[in-house]
């Protein structure tokens, strides 16, 4: 029991769950119980056909898990392919695109990204899920950083503090009022991406400085592509722009790889 709190994707997976059940069954917030389902059984699938490919004796379906229900939360689309599609691309992208041991992109995040360019018919969740909910799971994402033992909580502050800080100096600079600023931050996707995309422990910097570098940088890629470029999915896209950045950044500021807790051999995929 002691084993289970600790690991932060336990909680990761109930925080993300609770979210898809709200929207299944009291607020409707897009997302299908099909295509949801699709999304998730897709992810542990490859999942469990790309260990065995490699050779990995235990198959961790917890990994695969966090990125169905985040691309449950997330991802739209008008075809029931492409939710299996998305799964079946994050899943393989951890395993094919690696570098000492970490893999480049997060997975649900690469996946977006792909589908977005490359087919019509898919889109990105608005995350307008009401004040009330949005405040809540703030609430509840802000505890499950407290008793993780990923040590990668920082990440997500430092976004959310950079992306804040430049929303509510563009509001400054053209006179808006403050509630405009207010209004962007609350929006359940970029809780989604703060807590469970840029944070992703696999992908971020293993440094506190590299990681604060990082996500000042996909703030401003983001805020540049959003008023300059009138880009709607920017943040996804400057996640898996600068990602390939984390390789240069642990290269020239060293700290230690992180690691999940100990677990059977082989269950760090």
């Amino acid at each position: 029991m002691r084993r289970w709190w600790s690991d932060a994707r336990h909680f990761q997976i109930v925080a993300l769950a609770s979210l898809l059940l709200i929207n299944l069954f009291w607020i409707d917030f897009g997302a299908r119980p099909l295509y949801s389902a699709l999304a998730i059984l897709s992810t542990v699938a490859t999942q469990l056909v790309c260990s065995r490919l490699v050779g990995l004796p235990y198959v961790d379906l917890r990994s695969p898990l966090i990125t169905g229900l985040s691309l449950s939360l997330l991802l739209r689309a008008d075809q029931m392919w492409l939710p299996a599609a998305a799964g079946v691309i994050a899943i393989a992208s951890k395993f094919i695109f690696r570098v000492d041991g970490k893999h480049i992109w997060n997975p649900a995040g690469f996946a977006i990204v792909v589908l977005l360019f490359t087919v019509h018919g898919v889109w990105i969740s608005p995350g307008q899920w009401g004040t009330s909910l949005w405040l809540a799971s703030l609430l509840v994402f802000l505890a499950v950083l407290v008793l993780q033992a990923a040590q990668r909580s920082d990440m997500a502050l430092f976004f959310l503090g950079c992306h804040g800080a430049l929303l509510l100096a563009r509001a400054f600079w053209l006179g808006d009022p403050l509630a405009i600023p207010l209004h962007q931050m609350q929006s359940g996707s970029l809780l989604i991406f703060a807590f469970f995309m840029i944070s992703d422990p696999r992908t971020s910097p293993d440094s506190r400085l590299g990681r604060f570098l990082f996500a000042l940088s996909v703030a401003l890629l983001a805020h540049y592509l959003t008023f300059f470029m009138q880009m709607r999915p920017a943040l996804y896209v400057a996640l898996i722009a600068l990602s390939p950045v984390t390789l240069l950044i642990d290269r020239l500021i060293p700290a230690q790889k992180f690691q999940w807790t100990p677990s059977p051999q082989g269950a760090s995929q």
